[in-house]
């Protein structure tokens, strides 16, 4: 490991932390990259995104932008517009209007200019067919805000940006991790870093932080989420032990945000305790809007289909872990199975089937059989079969007057074989972390900016609390990511 002169260290090698490097890149300074996880594993959360990106655009125009798109894809599908009006209304109405206000004007307003920077950049994107819609009258129609995904998801966005900096000449320092800022009391000066055993100093004019959150750290976990989700399965990489956070800490940031709260999903209940790349994000099961959801008591603890999947998967995981036994089971017939996403066809599934709601009442591990099926029968009778189904639509088909009501997409449990799907709580990304100002350095606890240190990516606090709209953690990441690293070259050149 010889010693270059670098002038800024990024620490992480996801999406918000190579955006950074690209970033500061572009704008003159010489980068290096310190990366905790080995080749084999790097590329942090971003690495297990399906690759969902949300962005405000006003249509077909603004899409054109980002996607390449066929003349028989344009004729076939219908995108639809998601405003900046509609991007305000999501973030805010889903984190309690919690969000702070000048990153969620960032995430907002800078958004499509990103993407079509990531573009430019080498990043590209295709339309999210397969996850975000569903065909009405011949024609694709998009749902929840979400049309676009990054190519070949997690692993062609980590793989791109990955060779976008190679060929820029930023050096990737893979296991490497890093241990402590260094210091002196006024300024960052630099990074201590261990590899292989060996501790060795970076010295630079500035560290971007983009290493993740906590999510990986069973200790953090629950001192600030709380009891219980030392239980919970990690969604992504086994790296994010919230070390970025921690050395800021060390040398007097301020903490900011939902640091009891994250982002966590229901994930198959047999999935390992972290990541495996190799399945990537299959593990999930988010077709529950489509069937219902019961408990170890055999009974519904969650309206399915209160909103689309986008607006709800990010806050059942904790209500999963909240239930006995930390479990539950997903429950589908076959009007619906074909709809079902691919992720409930990959060969490490929990799953069970059987040819009468009574058969599979006694093979739902852990369930009360009897009470799951007085469970549909009152659920069967409740369905409002005069409403037209649409799932492309808050389509109004409920199930009114149950001790857990159902507000759409309601379909009678009555068409054998039925399926079930042993499902637990996946946590994907913490939302507590460090406060940015609107250079996307790091401020103290007097609220002042410690000279040569920024940070972006799932550290940074403030911008989620209670739940997220879909797609946006590799939007903010990008967005945010971009920012600092600017903002680091402009600090190197000021001098």
């Amino acid at each position: 490991m010889s010693d270059p002169q670098y002038d800024v260290a990024v620490l992480g090698a996801g999406n918000a932390a190579l955006s950074a490097a690209l970033s500061a890149q572009e704008n003159g300074a010489k980068v290096v990259v310190i990366e905790a996880a080995p080749l084999d594993e790097a590329g942090g959360n971003s690495r297990y995104t399906a690759g969902a990106i949300r962005f405000a655009h006003d249509g077909l125009d603004d899409l054109k932008t980002v996607l390449d798109l066929t003349q028989d894809e344009i004729d076939n599908a219908d995108f639809g517009t998601y405003t900046s009006d509609q991007f305000y209304d999501d973030l805010f109405r889903l984190t309690q209007f919690r969000s702070d206000p000048d990153k969620s004007e960032l995430l907002v307003t800078k958004s499509l200019e990103t993407v079509q920077w990531m573009k430019s950049r080498g990043v590209k994107f295709q339309p999210s067919y397969g996850r975000q819609a569903f065909k009405v009258d011949g024609k694709f129609r998009f749902w929840g805000g979400l049309c676009v995904e990054t190519w070949g998801g997690g692993e062609g966005l980590i793989e791109l940006e990955t060779k976008a900096a190679k060929e820029n000449g930023i050096d990737i320092l893979y296991e490497t991790r890093g241990v402590s800022l260094l210091y002196d009391e006024q300024k960052v000066t630099g990074i201590r870093v261990k590899h292989k055993g060996q501790l060795r100093d970076i010295n630079v004019k500035c560290v971007v932080l983009a290493s993740g959150g906590f999510e990986a750290n069973t200790e953090m976990r629950t001192r600030y989420l709380g009891p219980g989700w030392e239980f919970a399965k990690v969604r992504g990489t086994r790296f994010n032990m919230g070390a970025g956070i921690t050395m800021a800490l060390d040398i007097g940031a301020m903490p900011h945000g939902n640091w009891s709260g994250c982002h966590a999903v229901g994930w198959d209940l047999n999935a390992p305790e972290t990541g495996d790349l190799a399945v990537g994000d299959n593990f999930q099961k988010h077709s529950y809007p489509l069937g219902i959801m019961v408990n170890a008591t055999g009974k519904r603890f969650v309206d399915e289909a209160a909103d689309f999947r986008n607006y709800t998967y990010a806050k059942y995981g904790r209500d999963i872990l909240q239930q006995p036994g930390m479990m539950a089971w997903q429950v589908f017939d076959q009007k619906v199975t074909s709809m079902l996403r691919d992720e409930y066809r990959i060969k490490e599934v929990t799953k069970v089937t059987a040819n009468t709601i009574e058969e599979l009442a006694l093979k739902l591990e852990g369930v009360n059989p009897e009470e799951f099926i007085k469970t549909v029968k009152a659920y069967n009778e409740a369905v409002q079969t005069d409403v037209p189904f649409n799932p492309a639509v808050l389509d109004g088909r409920g199930a009114p007057g149950l001790e857990t009501p159902r507000a759409n997409w309601a379909n009678k449990l009555d068409k054998p074989p039925y399926e079930a799907y042993g499902i637990t709580c996946g946590i994907t990304f913490t939302f507590g972390g460090l406060r940015t100002n609107d250079d996307g350095a790091v401020m103290d606890t007097e609220l002042n900016a410690i000279p040569g240190l920024y940070a972006a990516g799932e550290l940074v606090g403030g911008l989620f609390s209670f739940n997220y709209p879909g797609g946006t953690g590799l939007m903010s990441g990008a967005i945010l990511g971009r920012l600092a690293g600017a903002s680091a070259a402009a600090h190197v050149k000021a001098g």
